[in-house]
């Protein structure tokens, strides 16, 4: 009978927060990461002998979690957090306000009442710590300082009884309350590591790792891999081209994970599952036997489109492709690769935190099967791999959703069939192995680099990083053995991926500000460390430098859950984006309201999303959504809507999506249908069908024959968004024309990207 096998691999990342000069940690999360996600992960197994899974932990983070335990980590926000209430400056006290209410609302804060009190009171002062101050006695700042740590602990360590009588307690906390939680958070770190150890010395995890400072390995070996992997890419003004230093990376992963673990590692998982032929030489040469990465990186090599039917479902010859392990052979390179099924992986990641335990666990369970069911049919053995993040998705889940997790790994052990192993396990007991003679370079991100190279910001970074390589390299020769070594590994640190993740259009948080400064930092390091005073540039912001793009076209399917609030970023990406300008009209006093638009298409709806300039207006308003979908070369519209929001007192009071032609609405808040959802919290979200336009993303041939047809095939799509008070227009974005969405498969939209 054939096997199922269930690859499972976490990924525990987090950037390398700390400044080498100063020794100060410049975020918190590798603390606080430690404290709720990497001991309960592996802990947790012990309940699940039969579920042997695969954790990948990032050297880095590694380094900064030992930095913690010996006690040695200068960490500000722990600092703020340990403080005396009475003691603190009004700085510290505006810093506490700003940075410890930065956790989920709902399953975070909203867990204990006084915390989410607090917040509250916080959000009510428009989320500014400067007004929000003078609502804060010392008692307040006193709760918030010990429910802002508490909120991170893992559900193992809130089971203990002094933290669980501290819960109890819930409120007027004392300063040996405070005290106690912060001396008990070095402990609790301090598990972590041996935690990982155990489990894999008992045979039930593997650990593997990824180059020390997470750097994109392709890009390292030569910046022109973005073009190579989407053809027309922007690309730096200098070509950065050191595979010397990427070998550096890997060696320098390989050799801590043996310092730590007393064992050398086998498998890694590039950083972003970025690979290169050159990457897979370069890992062979240092004697790893396997790799990891996205499905969309195989479907490139083959060139195969793994496009999902209805129900879910591969065809076979493409399933037959995806669920089996790859040896790739070329010249004297060889390597085992497992591609992460990106359907699955990001299930759990976005969409199994929104529905009941048991529900999420069963239909995991149900996909998983249901994959592999070609393959198995043929009677050979397959091969499911899951691979996300091993700490961003929890927050989102109750309970940092272990109900969840328990229902899935008991039925993966108890399901007849299936086996739950590590790579190498299955490696081990896999017989027919795929072929691979080439490799597309790309990542796990729509299979290419436009993450982290392309955009404007992005490309500065990398000529500000090739500056600073090229002066180490003439420079260091002059320098100390302790300069050197300084300047090199600052330099490393910069390498990493994580600094343009948050460059360019794509992504942004609360923290981009700080992360821009501490790249720019890191790359100041490397001059002072020799002896010379950085460039002035690296003065100077590179995120918002340049404006973002007032539009950037859709390039993927977006399926966005609709909530208005906590927006992830992962969900919206690929979305086309309409930026605000709000320097245009700014110097005749205009009041801006809205911020930017996020709008996409998949196979059967279109989506929206409207984020504001701050919170929603206070004030009463109304939304209105225009859309119209046209046909090739027509003169009207094929199908235009307008769907009408009414905001009362913040919560949305009634809808409606109405059609020109149509005496009736098509639905309404009193009479909704199920095709469509609007929501409004922090922004508002709108999701309703393609249908209702009339419309349906075709193929680009297809549509440039639309005009032609007898029944002319709608190709574009637009909208804008309307904000109304007192029955006057007060914005609107665009403020001029609209926002345009080709109506296009998947893969022609990724093709015309660039």
């Amino acid at each position: 009978m054939p096997a199922l096998r269930v690859i499972i691999l976490w990924h525990q990342h987090q950037p390398f927060y700390k400044d080498l000069v100063t020794g100060e940690y410049r975020l918190p999360w590798v603390r606080l990461h430690a404290l709720k996600d990497y001991y309960g992960m592996v802990k947790l197994l012990d309940e699940f002998p039969k579920v042997h899974q695969t954790f990948n932990l990032v050297p880095s983070l590694i380094a900064q979690i030992q930095d913690y335990v010996e006690g040695t980590a200068r960490d500000p926000f722990l600092k703020v957090a340990a403080k005396p209430a009475k003691d603190l400056s009004a700085d510290e006290r505006r810093f506490a306000l700003q940075y410890l209410f930065q956790a989920n609302p709902v399953h975070m804060i909203g867990r204990y009442p006084r915390y989410q009190a607090l917040w509250e009171r916080f959000h009510g002062a428009g989320d500014s710590a400067e007004r929000a101050e003078k609502y804060f006695q010392v008692q307040d700042f006193t709760d918030l300082q010990v429910l802002s740590q508490i909120a991170w602990f893992d559900e193992f360590f809130l089971e203990e009884p002094d933290i669980a009588a501290l819960i109890k307690k819930g409120q007027g906390f004392s300063l040996e309350d405070q005290a106690f939680v912060i001396a008990r958070q070095r402990a609790l770190v301090g598990e972590v590591l041996p935690a990982h150890a155990a489990a894999a010395q008992q045979g039930r995890i593997e650990i593997s790792t990824s180059p020390f400072y997470h750097p994109i390995l392709p890009l390292v070996c030569d910046t022109n891999m973005g073009a190579v992997s989407t053809p027309g890419l922007p690309l730096p003004q200098n070509r950065f081209q050191h595979p010397e230093d990427a070998r550096e990376q890997l060696r320098r992963g390989l050799e801590l994970h043996q310092q730590v673990f007393g064992v050398q590692p086998v498998g890694v998982w590039p950083s972003e599952g970025s690979v290169s032929e050159e990457v897979l030489t370069i890992a062979q040469s240092l004697g790893v036997k396997w790799m990891a990465t996205d499905e969309g990186v195989l479907g490139r090599s083959l060139g195969i489109n793994f496009a999902r039917d209805g129900d879910g479902r591969l065809p076979t010859a493409n399933a037959e492709k995806l669920y089996t392990i790859h040896r790739f052979e070329k010249g004297a390179t060889q390597m085992h690769l497992i591609f992460r099924d990106h359907t699955i992986s990001d299930m759990v990641g976005f969409v199994y935190s929104g529905m009941p335990a048991q529900d999420a666990a069963n239909h995991l369970i149900h996909n998983i099967k249901q994959a592999a069911q070609p393959v198995l049919s043929q009677g050979r053995d397959a091969v499911v791999s899951i691979i996300l993040d091993g700490e961003n998705a929890w927050e989102y889940y109750p309970r940092s959703g272990r109900e969840f997790l328990r229902r899935f790994y008991d039925k993966l052990q108890t399901e007849a069939g299936i086996e739950a192993v590590t790579v190498s396990e299955a490696i081990a007991r896999h017989r027919d192995f795929g072929k691979l003679n080439s490799l597309v370079p790309g990542s796990w991100i729509h299979a290419n680099f436009n993450v982290w190279i392309g955009a404007p910001e992005d490309n500065r970074s990398w000529d500000y990083l090739y500056h600073a390589r090229n002066f180490y390299a003439e420079a260091a020769g002059r320098a100390s053995e302790e300069q050197g070594k300084l300047a090199l590994e600052e330099l490393f640190i910069a390498e990493g991926s994580d600094w343009n993740w948050w460059y360019g259009p794509e992504h942004h948080s609360a923290n981009d500000r700080e992360f821009d400064e501490l790249y720019r930092k890191h790359l100041s390091n490397v001059y002072q460390a020799l002896g010379a005073i950085a460039p002035d540039y690296l003065a100077q912001p590179i995120s918002g430098a340049e404006t973002r793009p007032q539009f950037t076209p859709q390039t993927s399917y977006i399926h966005p859950r609709i909530t208005g609030d906590m927006v992830r970023y992962f969900e919206w990406m690929g979305a086309a984006v309409h930026t605000a300008d709000h320097r245009a009209g700014a110097m005749h006093g205009k009041q801006f309201l809205v911020d930017c638009v996020h709008a996409g298409i998949d196979e059967t709806h279109a989506y929206g999303r409207l984020d504001f300039v701050g919170q929603p207006p206070e004030l009463d308003f109304d939304l209105v959504v225009n859309l119209e979908s046209w046909a090739a070369d027509a003169k009207r519209p094929r199908r235009a809507l307008r769907a009408d929001v009414r905001v009362e007192a913040g919560k949305i009071s009634s809808w409606w999506v109405s059609a020109p032609e149509e005496d009736k609405p098509i639905a309404t808040s009193e009479q909704p249908s199920e095709e469509i959802k609007i929501a409004l919290l922090r922004n508002f979200e709108f999701k309703l069908p393609l249908a209702w336009l009339l419309a349906k993303p075709v193929a680009s041939a297809a549509a440039s024959a639309g005009g032609r047809a007898t029944t002319p095939v709608a190709t574009l799509l637009r909208l804008r968004f309307s904000l109304w008070q007192n029955r006057l227009p007060v914005d609107a974005l665009p403020l001029e024309g609209w926002i345009e969405l080709r109506l296009l498969s998947e893969e022609d939209l990724m093709a015309m990207a660039f």
